[in-house]
């Protein structure tokens, strides 16, 4: 494995009784890289990062972090790992500054790089407010911070973070994400979301799982770019105003490369199409050169790529319906009852065992 790979997972597979969750997941995250790493409820994507973390084990596969075996040096990886689940397991009695303490006390960080640590972490997660407040105190969205700030207080080269931004405001949600892009320089980060404009927002790359498979693997614009369709919309106006939209359909479904015409609701005496490219090349020059042939007034022309949103229903439909009529268990990615009880054992040592 080359030592620019980070995460490296091979054929990994997990089973609850006759429900796969995994099925031969495989993928690898190099130094520098802000994965986003997207899928529907019950695709697979909590149970990944259980399984990175040492949370959970899988019922076959493997798994490298930094080189480091997730069976064979369990504790060597979570020293170069941060992690934040989902609902970030606390110790609500102690004071924020007091959980922080403790946490870098398991990570054997002395008093002096604490020091140095927790005020860089504090100022990163806007904590200076609420350091001396008790946990318990705290909103949930504070308390994601606090959860962030002990992923972060060992410097770990690599974070991995399951919904990090859930429960944050606007605001928050965009100084986290102009962190990540900085971390990103100089670690590696897999981020799990369900918002996709976080991921075209912070990451270069995404992978994304349905029904325990990766179906997607790239780089976003290629995945933008993986239906072959591009679409265009066009608005036109007829001077003479003679002109008929089925001749109009008719001209441009004759324009090499396009595959399909659609008229759309328009204003006036306008008219406004929506056509789509067989391939991902441009079709506007020869758009235009028949508008122009054909003496129309053009209004608008404007392209539009296949948007992640779109690749993401595209490649994930049906996902919750299977879900539902294979029971799929609820230990499963993001349900309600598996982060009950995975809670019920985070809470004997959380910071420990992140």
């Amino acid at each position: 494995m080359s030592n620019d790979v980070m995460i490296a997972a091979s054929e990994l597979s997990k089973v609850y009784g006759t429900f796969r969750a995994l099925d031969k997941v495989s993928f690898e995250v190099r130094r520098g890289e802000v994965v986003g790493f997207l899928g529907p409820n019950g695709a697979g994507k909590s149970t990944t990062m259980r399984i990175l973390t040492c949370f959970l084990a899988p019922s076959a596969g493997t798994a490298k972090l930094n080189g480091l075996d997730i069976f064979d040096s369990s504790l060597e990886v979570r020293q170069n790992l941060g992690y934040l689940p989902q609902r970030a397991p606390l110790y609500t009695e102690l004071s924020v500054f007091e959980y922080l303490r403790f946490a870098a006390s398991l990570r054997q960080l002395d008093r002096s790089t604490f020091m140095k640590r927790a005020k860089t972490v504090v100022e990163v997660c806007g904590l200076a407010q609420v350091l001396g407040k008790e946990i318990r105190q705290l909103s949930h969205g504070y308390r994601q911070r606090v959860g962030l700030a002990q992923a972060l207080i060992h410097d770990p080269p690599i974070l991995i973070l399951d919904e990090p931004t859930s429960d944050l405001d606007p605001n928050e949600k965009a100084e986290f994400l102009d962190y990540l892009k900085q971390i990103g320089r100089d670690r590696t980060v897999l981020l799990s979301t369900h918002n996709l404009s976080e991921v075209e927002s912070a990451c270069g790359r995404a992978i994304i799982v349905s029904r325990g498979r990766v179906v997607a693997d790239g780089m976003l614009g290629e995945l933008r770019g993986r239906s072959g369709k591009v679409r265009y919309t066009l608005t036109i106006e007829d001077p003479k105003g003679a002109l008929r939209a089925s001749d109009v359909s008719e001209a441009l479904a004759a324009v090499s490369g396009v595959a399909t015409v659609e008229q759309k609701p328009s204003q006036g005496k306008s008219m406004t199409f929506e056509v789509s490219g067989a391939d991902d090349s441009d079709l506007r020059p020869q758009i235009s050169q028949l508008v122009l042939q054909k003496g129309w007034m053009l209004l608008e022309l404007r392209r539009d790529s296949q948007t992640l949103e779109d690749v993401f229903r595209a490649l994930t439909v049906g996902d919750a319906r299977r879900n539902r009529k294979l029971g799929a268990p609820s230990a499963e990615d993001d349900d309600e009852d598996e982060d009950d009880e995975e809670d019920d054992d985070d809470t004997a040592a959380p910071a420990a065992r992140a």
